[in-house]
């Protein structure tokens, strides 16, 4: 059963992205869905020891810059009402 969900990238991410998975006759979420499997199915300890880090790099075109946010319940809340001002 697919369900839907709703991402942000970087706009010339997305472009890459989707030319990648044009030349490779999938679509970007088929694309998104693979990349996501390969991260679930192995034990990694850190982003770089992902099997995918090489292909992120490349799409990139240098390194990946991986943005995360505070887990706390408070910064989680306050983000959330951040972005509905």
């Amino acid at each position: 059963m697919d369900a839907k969900i709703t991402l942000s990238f970087d706009e010339n991410i997305i472009n890459k992205a989707k030319a990648f998975a044009d030349s490779q006759n999938i679509s970007l979420s088929r694309l998104t869905e693979f990349l996501y499997g390969r991260i679930v199915s192995g034990h990694y300890k850190s982003l770089e020891d992902l099997p995918v880090a090489d292909w992120v790099t490349i799409v990139a075109e240098g390194e990946a810059e991986y943005k995360t946010k505070p887990r706390n319940r408070n910064a989680l809340k306050q983000g959330f009402y951040k972005s509905r001002k």
